[in-house]
């Protein structure tokens, strides 16, 4: 919006390189791509995958295109199955320094458990965007 302040999410002097990805046959995608602007808004680099993308793309596209982040978002219900993998085939690519996070219709009940399987957080739906590009810029802004 006009005169309102930008906040830049930066890790050293880069911004911040989020892959958004829709795994699955789940073909509705306005609330990624909505993510994806604000992500952008607020400063963030963020590569879309489009539609329908298996795990192996996607992590594939996140090693190729250097991103710190893969946010995932799944309607289907499959979320048990597409999370976890993505997380998997990370760690087998030894590259699990990619921190993974998810949103979508996900019930509560297996957000801990999404947790323990690599994910570092789950968004639901309702999450004001701010909600989701503050958490990013605090767990990017951190040194590991």
């Amino acid at each position: 919006m006009p005169g309102m302040p930008v906040t830049t999410i930066v890790i050293g002097n880069m911004p911040t390189r989020i892959l958004i990805a829709k795994p699955g046959l789940d073909g509705h995608d306005r609330g990624a791509k909505v993510v994806s602007r604000a992500l952008r808004d607020a400063g963030c680099e963020v590569i879309y995958s489009g539609l329908h993308q298996t795990p192996d793309q996607i992590v594939e596209t996140a090693i190729q295109e250097d991103v710190d982040g893969i946010g995932l978002s799944v309607l289907s219900g499959a979320h048990m199955t597409l999370f976890p993998r993505v997380a998997e085939m990370l760690k087998e690519r030894e590259a699990e320094d990619i921190v993974v996070f998810g949103g979508g219709i996900i019930p509560d009940e297996d957000i801990p458990l999404l947790e323990e399987a690599g994910l570092e957080m789950i968004f639901t739906p309702g999450t004001p965007l701010s909600d989701i590009t503050d958490w990013v810029s605090e767990r990017f802004s951190q040194t590991d």
